[in-house]
């Protein structure tokens, strides 16, 4: 009996993963390549990403434009070596997308080592058939 819930479990989460529509297959991918930019500091793809209109804030209270966004990591001043995301929640309505997520990074900003652990909420918008990161919030998370 054990053996079959177990497998039943596995199954359910199986297709829950594959549960998702176009769009929110579009802004999963969207965000992994926001990820893959911040790690490698590729200021062409962090603009890429960015909408023009882009706000993003920073669990300190810190805001940036997208010209502010795109040097404070492509410059090495936010230089994130690792980031794992978890507990992802994806919600689309039309044109725009909320994500959801918990954020742990290594850092070394500035050449400093330190870590990261906040909560983020990033707000897609799709643009000309792209999705453009629009807003991003990040959160201290309780301890």
């Amino acid at each position: 009996m054990k053996k079959l819930l177990s497998l039943f479990i596995a199954v359910l989460c199986t297709v829950g993963s594959f549960a998702q529509t176009k769009d929110e297959q579009e802004v999963t991918a969207a965000v992994d390549f926001l990820k893959k930019a911040m790690i490698d500091g590729d200021r062409a793809n962090l603009a890429k990403i960015a909408a023009e209109e882009l706000v993003y804030g920073h669990s300190s209270g810190k805001v940036q434009n997208k010209a502010e966004f795109v040097e404070g990591i492509a410059s090495g001043g936010s230089d994130f070596v690792t980031i794992d995301l978890t507990d992802q929640l994806i919600k689309v309505s039309g044109n725009t997308a909320v994500v959801h997520h918990k954020l742990s990074a290594q850092t070394n900003d500035g050449g400093k080592p330190g870590s990261a652990k906040i909560g983020v909420m990033l707000v897609f918008q799709k643009q000309k058939g792209q999705w453009k990161l629009l807003a991003r919030q990040a959160f201290k998370l309780p301890v």
